[in-house]
């Protein structure tokens, strides 16, 4: 009996790991797949306002649909199924995109990939969140995203290639994608088996769930402190900018060429990778004061991204990666030491929710901003990231490691 607990024994980091090399599969496959979501639907007779409505349907979907997902997670407690299910729907369309002949079921084959990731993210980030109160939970967040992040550079470049060498055959280039799929499915499928509970890794006081308790709350019955935390979000993502916007000037202003654009993208994703791990661990070791960093950040991209000048243009865009890579690894660690678990799940959806339509907000904001002038754009920025600033420090966040009672030493995770 003991060497077979000793066969299924898996520590929280590699558990963590693992969990990465599955998202960073995953990533391989939709993030190469969205990079050419327009020349693919415009291949198949879609005007500007089709491709607008179909990914606009998809990035809602995305996002307001964890609002239902979240909250059923909590109340079934199947998080491994909900998972699963959602990397499955995002595995299984993105290879049939390529073969796709008609422009209606290419379209609903981009919503539905997105709808996966609604399905799955709430679930997925409790089933993290378990393993990084381990790890701590920075670190394990941000270990999560880094390696979530390579196949976000690897993707789209894979697809690239691919449809330089076929002369932009779509079929191949997304057809290549179902290998890294059936690859994230399998080893999701495997960590399943490994570890049936993840919630075992946290502390039992902590992960104790009633479930007459969660079925009568709702969502908006989550902690004063989380609808702060949530407030503070939306305040700095109101004054965020998006990438699009920054090519877009990059492009315009003829200070990079359309080719060159790529490649910046794929540095900004480099960049997030290593300031989620720099974020991580600040905020394991010195709490939510770190958060510090994701405004001031948010000021600098606007100062350096839409200057004049090349260098300081390509600065301003590394610099929007790592303030991505906060918002992707330490804002959700944040959630997790907010919330307990047995409400988590239903947390993760409502602040994404929140996080998305704030960020939409913001998008929509410095676009228009922009149009009136780029002294503007600073000048509003800055001042929306001082009242996030200082919104920030009326929260009550983690006091980090320093402070905080001592965290579980490291155990592998033993089946029940």
């Amino acid at each position: 009996m003991g060497a077979v607990r000793s066969r299924s024994a898996l520590s929280a980091w590699r558990f963590v790991a693992v969990f990465g090399v599955v998202s960073l599969l995953a990533d391989f496959v939709y993030e190469g797949a969205r990079s050419i979501t327009g020349p693919l639907l415009a291949s198949l007779g879609a005007t500007g306002l089709v491709v607008g409505v179909v990914t606009g349907i998809g990035e809602a979907a995305a996002l307001a649909l964890r609002l239902v997902s979240g909250p059923l997670a909590d109340r079934t407690r199947r998080f491994w199924a909900w998972t699963v299910a959602g990397y499955a729907l995002t595995l299984i369309t993105v290879p049939l995109l390529g073969v796709a002949s008609a422009l209606w079921v290419a379209c609903s084959l981009v919503i539905a990939e997105r709808v996966g990731k609604a399905v799955r993210s709430p679930a997925k980030d409790t089933l993290l969140s378990h393993a990084a109160s381990v790890t701590g939970r920075g670190r394990g967040f941000a270990v999560h995203e880094a390696l979530d992040q390579v196949g976000a550079v690897i993707g789209p470049l894979t697809v690239a290639g691919v449809l330089a060498v076929t002369g932009n055959d779509y079929a191949p280039a997304l057809g290549v994608l179902a290998l890294p799929g059936a690859a994230a499915l399998a080893l999701l499928l495997w960590l399943r088996i490994r570890v049936p509970h993840p919630d075992s890794y946290e502390d039992p006081a902590a992960s104790a769930v009633s479930t007459d308790g969660v079925a009568a709350q709702r969502f908006w019955e989550l902690p004063p402190r989380f609808w702060l935390y949530c407030g503070f979000t939306a305040i700095t993502m109101s004054g965020f900018t998006t990438f699009g916007l920054l090519s877009f000037h990059m492009v315009t202003h003829g200070l990079l060429s359309a080719a060159a654009v790529p490649v910046v993208y794929a540095a900004a994703m480099a960049a997030d990778a290593l300031a989620a791990l720099a974020s991580g661990y600040s905020y394991d070791r010195f709490g939510g004061k770190s958060l510090a960093a994701l405004p001031l950040l948010s000021s600098m991209v606007v100062l350096f991204a839409f200057s004049g000048n090349a260098t300081m243009v390509v600065v301003g865009a590394l610099l929007w990666g790592a303030a991505v890579g906060i918002q992707e690894s330490t804002l959700r660690a944040v959630v997790a030491d907010l919330v307990t678990a047995p409400r988590r799940a239903s947390a993760y959806g409502v602040f994404a929710a929140g996080l998305g339509a704030a960020s939409a907000a913001g998008g929509a904001l410095v676009g228009w901003l922009y149009e009136i002038s780029t002294g503007t754009v600073v000048v509003v920025v800055v001042a929306i990231q001082l009242v996030a600033l200082l919104s920030m420090f009326t929260i009550g966040l983690p006091r980090g490691a320093a402070a905080a009672a001592p965290r579980p030493a490291e155990t592998p995770y033993l089946p029940p």
